[in-house]
């Protein structure tokens, strides 16, 4: 993947200038260090930095129609380009290199925007359409990609990463409450939101039209599960298993189309076990890279799993033996590339990984990622089996406060993810200031619904915790601040077989029973892997990694984070408590106290990243 950026007047009475856009790119060169392109217009501008993994030689972006009235900058692959390529030629359209995201001129010049459900990749884009004066922006499907956007100065600004969009002159800093809300009550922020006033991030599944001075933002894809009863062709098991193992092929062998190195992670898990044997069975005889992160910690370390895996495909096997110390020394950085607040530390864990892939020369990594939330991975989708809510039948006032934040976020009353928020509303309100409390009900996450309600209502348990999960944990937290950042910090692209729109729109019909089945987790990918793998890796419990969360840290006694959380500066800024922090900091350093990353939310973790964040980005205190 590379970095796009780029500015629109909206007025039309200001020319953009050739040298802001430049240095909106030059922030993003850890996206794109191999080359850059620009096309600056009088009114308009777009920006590129180049990864080069396809067409290494003619393949540098802008990329333009037949006449050059059609521009376009991308961030991503198309997998099924070479489909597209051969309907557009036949059409009579020319191409002038070989890259694989040439096509979206050609296709929005045929289609215009409807040409989005034809896409198969991971994609943020940009077309002008000079005959129009048109802006046209799209993210793709699962939202792998990310892109953010402004208005600021009576221009529209967008860019791959928020960094570049403070570069331009007319943006001013501001936290968004609802933003830091968000990551301490849901797995992350959720889009349009952001950790910047006025910055927003495009959806998922959404695209966005800038034209005569107007923004309007249409969604084109959803993921969409059947109502109860819907589903169900009454195809044997067998039938589904065959269907999901022809699908993640092709998914692998499409991901694997590069002109550079390919190489894959393995985690000792099912997901990463698959993908590799089955890019191991897929082109036999080739020899891959491999490369897996280990601990000195027995309870956590994975390394006899990774080893036997990459045994099997034959692979070049590359370790990382992380320690704990190893946090301290990324932290910063990884909350610089997240643009946001982190709820745990094992994105530092992460940067280690992508940085050994760069290191041994490689620029594209498959992953199993998105396997568990379309196919049924967490411990939650147990306990929709169970229909256990965690609310007992009362008639007392929290209780029924409680049901309708549900219902207002999920249309049911009776669903539970995550933690029941009313309750949780009171720990956040003692941990922000009195200031920023006396405001919470303009900002607090659970105050309005985060999902399309409709597709949630009528749907099987199991249904509603995938839909959530690939909405709120998947997209903006795992493929955003943990995917795509922590391995392109290191110029490395990431590619989720799991998330082929084919297996995602397959995923979505299977019959529920094939999702968990005697207890056990995706009981059909655990199925279709008993045809690649050993048992022992089929049937392992999910192992959640965590890293060690801020009550390792603040047992440090580093000098610059506790000066980050003092007392006096945390009182200056004006987000927290400082009695609560000073509180929390106490509790924490204790003996014994551990925080259960799966179960509990570590404040200070948040905390401690947020003050991080806040001097990262020189964003202002809280007045």
């Amino acid at each position: 993947m590379c970095g796009i950026a780029g500015i629109v007047d909206l007025t039309g009475e200001t020319p953009v200038e050739r040298t802001v856009l430049e240095d909106m790119a030059g922030t993003l060169v850890h996206r794109g260090p191999d080359d850059a392109g620009f096309h600056v217009e009088e009114h308009w501008g777009l920006a590129f930095r180049r990864l080069s993994i396809l067409d290494l030689t003619t393949g540098n972006q802008p990329h333009y129609n037949e006449d050059r009235t059609v521009v376009s900058v991308c961030n991503g692959e198309i997998y099924n380009y070479r489909e597209l390529r051969e309907t557009l030629i036949a059409g009579g359209h020319r191409f002038q290199t070989t890259c694989d995201v040439e096509v979206l001129v050609h296709l929005y010049e045929a289609y215009g925007r409807e040409f989005l459900n034809r896409l198969n990749g991971q994609f943020s884009f940009a077309v002008f359409d000079k005959k129009t004066q048109t802006l046209f922006l799209a993210r793709d499907h699962a939202g792998i990609t990310p892109l953010f956007f402004t208005e600021a100065g009576g221009s529209f600004i967008f860019a791959s990463e928020i960094k570049a969009i403070l570069e331009h002159p007319a943006v001013r800093r501001g936290v968004d409450l609802t933003g830091l809300d968000q990551v301490f009550t849901f797995p992350g922020i959720v889009s349009p939101t952001t950790m910047f006033a006025g910055i927003r991030s495009l959806k998922p599944g959404h695209c966005a039209t800038v034209r005569n001075g107007k923004v309007e933002i249409h969604e084109y894809w959803d993921l969409a599960y059947p109502r109860e009863g819907e589903g169900g062709d009454g195809h044997p098991e067998s039938f589904y298993v065959e269907k999901l193992d022809d699908l993640l092929r092709q998914a692998v062998r499409l991901r694997l189309n590069a002109d550079v190195p390919v190489g894959f992670y393995l985690s000792g898990g099912l997901d990463s076990s698959l993908i590799a044997a089955i890019i191991s069975d897929t082109r036999p005889g080739e020899q891959w890279h491999s490369f897996s992160i280990g601990f000195d910690q027995p309870d956590i370390d994975e390394r006899k799993y990774q080893r036997l895996i990459a045994s099997q495909v034959r692979s070049i096997h590359h370790e990382i033996l992380f320690d704990w110390p190893d946090i301290i020394n990324r932290i910063k950085t990884a909350v610089y590339h997240a643009e946001s607040p982190l709820k745990e530390s094992y994105d530092t864990c992460s940067l280690a990984l992508s940085e050994l892939v760069h290191c041994q020369g490689l620029k594209v990594i498959l992953t199993g990622e998105g396997s568990d939330e379309l196919f049924g991975g967490y411990v939650g989708y147990r306990f929709d089996m169970l229909q256990r809510d965690g609310l007992e039948e009362s008639d007392d006032v929290e209780t029924q406060l409680e049901k309708e934040i549900r219902r207002r976020l999920w249309g049911d009353s009776r669903f539970l993810y995550e933690r029941n928020f009313f309750a949780f509303r009171e720990t956040k309100a003692a941990l922000y200031s009195e200031a920023v409390t006396a405001m919470m009900d303009t900002f607090c996450a659970e105050g309005k619904a985060l999902v399309d309600v409709a597709k949630m209502i009528g749907r099987h348990p199991l249904h509603k915790r995938s839909y959530v999960d690939f909405k709120l944990r998947l997209s903006d937290h795992l493929l955003s601040d943990h995917g795509d950042r922590v391995s392109l910090a290191n110029s490395v692209e990431a590619r989720y077989p799991f998330l082929d729109r084919e297996v995602i729109e397959f995923a979505r019909t299977l019959p529920v029973g094939l999702l968990m089945k005697d207890a056990a987790e995706k009981y059909i990918v655990r199925r279709t892997a008993e045809r690649y793998l050993p048992a022992v890796v089929v049937n392992r419990q999910k192992f959640g990694f965590v890293a060690p969360g801020s009550p390792y840290l603040l047992k440090q006694d580093i000098p610059w984070l506790n000066d980050l959380l003092s007392y006096d500066k945390i009182k200056r800024e004006g987000y927290f408590n400082p009695d609560t922090i000073e509180r929390l900091k106490k509790t924490y350093r204790s003996d014994g106290f551990t925080v259960n990353q799966t179960f509990d939310n570590d404040l200070l973790m948040t905390v401690i990243t947020f003050e991080i964040f806040l001097e990262l980005f020189k964003m202002p205190d809280f007045h």
